[in-house]
């Protein structure tokens, strides 16, 4: 009973002290109260600087009733959502120790977090004597959440780029290889970056969050469709698998490979060929697998190569490296035929 009686005489003596404060500084208090700005005074001259004054913003922001706020601490109502090294800081300032604007992460009464930048200042009487504290809160949840995002597209770049750059000295290395004139080298690269390049418009497209492989497959070959029909002699089989963009830029880079070699020596190097394009998802021991075919008909007679060329290379060594797969190269007299083994992207079917 006694605590009850203690406790409405406080809270008397709170009220009494928030009407004094409102006939003392009048507007302004009326400006504080409607700001959206968190506002609360406290009394300097009590050693715990109790509130005697919290605005509507603060006890939205914080969750507190009034009746929770007014005639306590203010450090101790800081202590209920700081950790102690802020707390510290908050004590420092209201003692006068140090002027910084501190940046907390407050926990609210019930219990959900957010971040806020504290703004404390003494107001003084005319002789230069503290007589209250002026403390605002900023609410910085959403610049903070900002900041994490972009934190997070700065490292997803990094990786892009990091890739984008060992797709780019895999195709260098591979086309340094031959022993071919410069200038034969040089288009080799260049024909090499440009299928890049258009993986990566594709990618650019979707925000870079991945590529359907059926859109893949068309924009890699969409450059060999402009001569002699070659876009009704594609057969393409099998659903928009989505793809990571690492998946996407290596594939791109690949499917650009067999249809130089399709137009150089395979079926587009007549008026006749066809090429399928077909893939399925597998279950194996190692996991789901994405299996690619590409496979040519009614092309020249075909032959084993007597040596690997750079578009080989590239195919069976750079796409193992890149995204753990497996490929065979086969070349029966009818046509070449290229499987690649993948891991499926997650939640692939086939379709």
């Amino acid at each position: 009973m006694a605590n009850k009686e203690d406790k409405s005489k406080e809270q008397e003596v709170a009220e009494a002290e928030v009407e004094g404060f409102r006939k003392d500084l009048g507007p302004f208090v009326v400006a504080a109260e409607t700001t959206r700005m968190a506002m609360v005074f406290t009394d300097a001259r009590e050693a715990d600087n109790p509130i005697i004054f919290a605005n509507n913003a603060f006890l939205s922001l914080t969750g507190y009733d009034r009746e929770e706020v007014l005639g306590h601490s203010f450090t101790s109502l800081m202590a209920r959502g700081v950790d102690q090294a802020s707390l510290a800081e908050v004590e420092a300032t209201l003692d006068g120790r140090t002027d910084l604007d501190l940046d907390i992460h407050y926990r609210r009464k019930d219990g959900s977090e957010f971040w806020a930048s504290l703004f404390v200042s003494p107001v003084r009487d005319e002789r230069g004597n503290v007589l209250q504290h002026f403390a605002s809160l900023m609410d910085l949840t959403r610049h903070q959440q900002d900041q994490v995002r972009c934190r997070m597209l700065i490292d997803e770049l990094n990786h892009r780029v990091k890739n984008t750059l060992s797709t780019v000295q895999s195709v260098v290395s591979q086309g340094l290889r031959k022993t071919s004139a410069p200038e034969v080298i040089r288009e080799s690269i260049e024909s090499r970056l440009f299928a890049l390049s258009r993986s990566h418009d594709l990618l650019t497209r979707e925000n870079w969050e991945g590529a359907g492989l059926r859109d893949l497959v068309k924009t890699a070959l969409e450059p060999f469709e402009g001569v002699d029909g070659r876009a009704q002699r594609f057969v393409i089989t099998g659903g928009n698998i989505y793809l990571q963009p690492k998946t996407a830029l290596a594939l791109g880079i690949a499917f650009h490979e067999l249809a130089i070699n399709a137009v150089t020596h395979g079926a587009f190097s007549n008026e006749t060929g066809t090429i399928l394009i077909a893939w399925r998802t597998e279950l194996k021991p190692e996991g789901n697998r994405l299996i690619l075919r590409w496979q040519e008909k009614d092309g020249p007679p075909v032959t084993p190569p007597s040596r690997k060329g750079l578009g080989a290379r590239v195919l069976e060594r750079g796409l193992p490296h890149e995204l753990e797969s497996k490929v065979q190269l086969d070349y029966p007299v009818d046509g070449v035929v290229c499987t690649i083994d993948i891991p499926a992207p997650q939640g692939a079917r086939d379709g």
